[in-house]
């Protein structure tokens, strides 16, 4: 039987998507290409996988707003990365969670999406 093998993309609006992707490369590190978006090459010095899930409607894992999808990024350094962002102004959630699948951490992007961020277990 045929069948997907792994997430291919993540599509979503944008009010202004040259402005979005100017943040996220400035912030996250992202390689925004001059098509506008970002691609993800894995290899073997990358840990982590990727996740496919459904949520309740009324959760509220995404945070106070109405989005209806929130997008996940492996980090190799959530500590660091979240006291950068701190000290660049960008709305970081005090609460890091930590568990046997990894380390959490959450961000506000600048059209309001909840954003989280995840180091991989050693």
């Amino acid at each position: 039987m045929a069948k997907v093998t792994g997430l291919g993309g993540i599509f979503f609006k944008s009010r202004d998507p040259a402005a979005l992707g100017a943040w996220y490369a400035q912030h996250l590190g992202l390689n925004v290409e001059e098509w506008g978006g970002v691609r993800f090459d894995e290899n073997e010095r990358r840990p982590g996988y990727t996740l496919w899930s459904p949520f309740a409607a009324d959760t509220g894992y995404f945070g106070p707003g109405a989005q209806p999808y929130m997008i996940n990024f492996r980090v190799d350094d959530l500590d660091a990365l979240l006291a950068q962002l701190r000290s660049a102004g960008v709305a970081v959630d005090e609460r890091v969670d930590e568990s046997e699948f990894g380390r959490f951490g959450w961000i506000t992007d600048p059209e309001g999406t909840r954003i989280e961020l995840w180091q991989p277990p050693a």
